[in-house]
């Protein structure tokens, strides 16, 4: 095949710089961006007579059908074609002969493929943006389902204070939140199309850029051409913001995983979502849990690579940024794929109410509700921190949990304990009767469910 950039050389590209330098063995996936792309750059040459109808009309009738054949697997991807720009534009010489060049009239590799990248991460940010949305609502409905269920919660990974399942469940419906209103930022900061911007200078043509724009869907055009073609910080943030995506599911699966050993038991996974040993027959094991969380250093590693091949870069394109396609790439399908599988993993997810809440009177886990009692009496809250860890000792021991002590044993570290601490002691009155704004009661979590089904739309 015959390249773009023939007329400059005498001698054909070595076989081994044609496959070290080749794309499209992993850009084949952005067909769709590059031709639609090409589509509207075609019908704006056409609109502002910079090509003819007859030519255009050739191009899009041809662009339509390498489409198709892509489609129908076809099309014959060769390497000698370098990337998809290339193998396109070759395939449509083939079938419209060189009228197919004026496809690439004001128009650079270095913009199309910006606005090929910017296209597929715009799509990809829908989908992700949904499947969170998605996982939400299985979270949501759980914590409906659960929110009288009162299970130990944790700090240090010891027992901290007790609070309905249903409460921390919607911990992670808020992570979610945060990770959408994150996607919505990226998709607005990027949502402006390169195309227009040729290699780095702009064009002597006089194309409409707005015009192409809106037909892709853009709010706007860039408005520097040479901070267009240069710039991925579309695609480190997307990196960025997908890392914190799995951060927030690897420390779901870190619960999950330790909620499912036989020490915890507190969660009841669903079979066909685990695995078993080749060798222990008694195993169940929740491999998928542990490859979100082992994947989500994978996401890391994109986000860095990326980072550091942009981190010396002259203005404007240099070729190092085709390393940006493939991170991009992992990242996404990634974080798709771990959403993919967690929802349904979750909706089958059962717990175990029995062992959560007799786990939850176990540990001295309602310690914090004595201070707070002994300092609605008037006594300085470390006096009373201090009073309640003698109490603790003591327990420890004499091996009794705190609900377990009588009155007496109680005024041994402070005359004022009265009958009402065994209220403030009681296991349904510490958890249900937190009701600040955000807190694990009983009417603020009704408060949080409401307000999610609202947010989310759900009946």
């Amino acid at each position: 095949m015959k390249k773009p950039w023939s007329g400059r050389f005498t001698k054909k590209t070595n076989e081994l710089v044609e496959a070290f330098t080749e794309s499209l063995s992993f850009d084949r996936r952005l067909y769709e961006e590059d031709i639609k792309g090409s589509i509207a750059h075609v019908n704006m040459l056409k609109k502002q007579k910079i090509i003819t109808a007859r030519e255009a009309n050739l191009i899009l009738k041809g662009l339509e059908e390498i489409k198709t054949e892509i489609e129908n697997g076809k099309f014959e991807f060769k390497k000698e074609f370098e990337d998809i720009h290339m193998a396109i534009e070759s395939r449509l010489k083939e079938k419209i002969g060189d009228v197919a060049g004026k496809i690439h009239t004001a128009r650079s590799r270095n913009d199309q493929v910006a606005l090929d990248i910017k296209l597929y991460i715009k799509k990809k940010i829908i989908d992700i943006y949904r499947l969170l949305e998605e996982l939400q609502k299985v979270f949501l409905n759980k914590s409906e389902m659960y929110q009288t269920c009162i299970a130990p919660a944790y700090t240090h990974l010891q027992r901290a204070q007790p609070v309905f399942l249903g409460h921390y469940l919607l911990s992670f419906v808020e992570m979610w939140e945060r990770d959408k209103s994150r996607l919505i930022d990226c998709y607005k900061r990027m949502d402006y199309s390169p195309l227009g911007s040729c290699a780095l200078a702009g064009t002597t043509f006089p194309i409409d850029r707005e015009y192409v724009a809106k037909n892709l869907g853009f709010s706007g055009v860039t408005t520097n051409s040479m901070d267009a073609v240069s710039d991925r910080d579309f695609a480190v943030e997307l990196l960025s913001h997908l890392s914190i995506i799995m951060m927030h599911l690897s420390r779901l699966c870190e619960d999950m995983i330790l909620w499912n050993t036989y020490e915890f038991s507190f969660v009841i996974l669903p079979d066909d979502f685990c695995t078993g040993s080749s060798i222990m027959p008694q195993k169940k094991n929740p491999d998928v849990l542990e490859l979100v969380r082992g994947k989500t250093g994978r996401v890391y590693g994109s986000l860095l690579a990326l980072l550091t091949i942009m981190k010396a870069l002259p203005m404007t394109y240099n070729r190092d940024m085709q390393e940006d396609k493939e991170h991009i790439f992992d990242g996404v399908d990634t974080v798709i794929s771990s959403l993919e599988v967690l929802i349904p993993l979750f909706e089958k997810t059962e717990f175990n109410v029995k062992r959560l809440i007799e786990e939850s009177k176990k540990g001295f886990i309602l310690a914090t509700e004595i201070a707070d009692y002994l300092s609605k009496k008037g006594l300085p809250f470390r006096m009373a921190h201090e009073i309640t860890g003698k109490i603790v000792a003591y327990c420890e021991k004499h091996n009794k949990e705190l609900y377990e002590l009588s009155i007496d044993e109680f005024k041994k570290f402070y005359s004022g304990f009265e009958k009402d601490v065994l209220d403030a002691i009681n296991m349904e009155n510490a958890v249900g009767m937190k009701n600040v704004v955000g807190g694990t009661g009983k009417k603020s979590l009704q408060d949080q469910i409401k307000m999610w089904k609202k947010r989310l739309k759900v009946e």
